[in-house]
């Protein structure tokens, strides 16, 4: 059940949501050559927690961390760890959720590790643009898939990029997860009203190939990778929507 958001939920949803930004820009300054994800994740929680917050992911259906970071070809849920050491020329994304008063805000982005190659450098930007053109079309009166998933695909696919079909955005707020389901192309299974009041992410994962499968760790349970070895690019916000369009609740 897709929920309107009250105005008093808005607002606890806004401030939490302007912490996830603030945790992610803090974090984000940490990043170079030679540290560790894990060294990133002790940083975001450290800043979370000093706000009186709690960072969503720790303990999540089992996950260990309080952050999520993933590097190259890893699409999504990266685990820090000590053992992982960011060097030149990679790139990280860094996914940051939190739960303010009870509410949840979520954000994230991919950042350069020092100087990177031209590809990568691209496929950040237009990820990036992806997500900032699909927000310009969120706006009640439309429809999900047409204002999300086909703006997206109609942006990125002549690069000769694909979009993760697997996972998705999805409403927030209340929940760390609640409806609706947020496809990254499109499809007809969002075909969706939008309404004012909503709030959810969009949060493409781009593939820098056409292949857009993609493989879950089996050791681990978590770390989702690009089935081909391509690198992988997300950005996220959380959205709330409104008459006369989208406000970005986690506005950098």
């Amino acid at each position: 059940m897709i929920l309107i958001k009250t105005p008093s939920q808005i607002d606890g949803i806004r401030a939490s949501s302007k912490l996830a930004t603030a945790t992610l820009k803090y974090t984000a300054s940490f990043i170079k050559s030679g540290i560790s994800t894990e060294f990133l994740n002790q940083k975001a929680h450290d800043y979370i927690i000093a706000h009186k917050a709690i960072p969503a992911p720790l303990n999540y259906g089992g996950f260990p961390k309080s952050i999520c970071t993933s590097i190259n070809n890893v699409v999504c849920h990266g685990i820090p760890s000590k053992k992982e050491i960011l060097k030149e020329g990679d790139i990280v994304n860094i996914d940051v959720t939190t739960i303010l008063n009870g509410y949840y805000g979520d954000t994230s982005a991919t950042y350069p590790v020092g100087k990177i190659s031209s590809e990568a450098k691209l496929l950040i930007e237009r990820t990036k643009k992806s997500l900032d053109l699909a927000i310009k079309s969120v706006k009640a009166g439309q429809y999900l898939n047409e204002s999300v998933g086909r703006v997206i695909e109609n942006y990125l696919t002549p690069f000769g990029y694909s979009i993760v079909r697997d996972l998705g955005g999805h409403g927030v707020g209340l929940k760390f997860h609640e409806d609706p389901f947020v496809f990254h192309h499109n499809t007809p299974e969002n075909h969706i009203l939008l309404k004012a009041g909503m709030i959810f992410t969009i949060e493409p994962m781009v593939n820098a190939s056409p292949n857009w499968h993609i493989y879950q760790d089996k050791n681990d349970g978590w770390t989702i990778q690009t089935e081909d070895g391509s690198l992988s690019a997300q950005f996220e916000h959380t959205i709330l929507v409104t008459d006369s369009g989208a406000e970005v609740l986690t506005k950098l």
